[in-house]
Formats: C-alpha cells, sequence, structure tokens
C-alpha cells in the first residue's frame, strides 16, 4: 500500500495542491447560481400565475354555491334572503365563503331583487350575488363581473 508521500511523488504533484483542487472555482458557482437565478426569474411568473388563476377558480365555485343557495332558499321560502347571513342560519350554506381576490368574507357585492318582480314587492331580497374587488382577472374581465 502506498501512502500519500509516494502518491505525491508519482502524480508529480504535493499532497495539498491535489486537496485545492477537489473543489469548485469562484467561476463556476457564480455560473450556477446565475443559471439559478435565471430559472427562478422564469418560474416565478409562471408560479403567480397559477395561484391567481385558483384563486379566479375558486371565485367561481363560490359565487355558484352562493347563487344555488339563493335560488334554493327563495324557492323553499316563497322570498329571497335579506342577506347572506339568512342562507347561514337557515341551513343553506355552512358559512359565508370568503372572496379569494379579496381574501374577506364581508366584501360580497350584493345585487337586492327590483321591487316590482320580486314576490313580496315592498320587501326585495338577494338577487345575486357578486365579488366587491375592482381588480380584472387574466381574461381582462373584471371580477365584480364574475
Amino acid at each position: 500500500m502506498r501512502t500519500g508521500k509516494q502518491l505525491s511523488a508519482i502524480s508529480g504533484q504535493p499532497s495539498a495542491v491535489r486537496r485545492l483542487r477537489r473543489g469548485f472555482t469562484l467561476i463556476e458557482l457564480m455560473i450556477v447560481m446565475a443559471i439559478i437565478v435565471i430559472l427562478v426569474s422564469v418560474a416565478i411568473p409562471h408560479y403567480q400565475k397559477s395561484i391567481l388563476s385558483a384563486k379566479e377558480t375558486v371565485l367561481h365555485n363560490n359565487l355558484s354555491a352562493m347563487r344555488n343557495a339563493i335560488d334554493e332558499y327563495s324557492y323553499d321560502k316563497q322570498g329571497a334572503p335579506h342577506g347572506l347571513q339568512d342562507l347561514v342560519t337557515e341551513g343553506y350554506l355552512r358559512d359565508v365563503p370568503k372572496d379569494p381576490i379579496t381574501g374577506s368574507n364581508d366584501t360580497w357585492k350584493i345585487i337586492m331583487e327590483d321591487a316590482s318582480q320580486s314576490v313580496n314587492s315592498t320587501d326585495p331580497g338577494i338577487f345575486d350575488v357578486r365579488s366587491g374587488s375592482q381588480k380584472t382577472s387574466l381574461s381582462g374581465m373584471a371580477y365584480s363581473d364574475f
């Protein structure tokens, strides 16, 4: 078996120099970091877009659930609910869902029935619900028009 001195004598390099050559050079590390930065800078916009797309899907689902609950309530009670909390207290919804765009369940925009078309013209209720956000979606449509 050969010792470190014998190996360095064979290769022609001292063992200290061989130990230093095992690592990466600064330029190699900088190139790898630059590649990582480029990949991250490409991935972040796609990630943000997918997060926004997921929020839009949740918004569509929440609006659909609330609209179905309003329709069922109106059919069962022969009159529209006066607030979203009525849907919760009567068991049509477990809780008023959050608007995923605004992050709150208090920002829903309530559209009331036209008094002339409601069952009880003296006491109209909720006809529709929309997002209270003023932002626009990925498709260019305002969230408040969903």
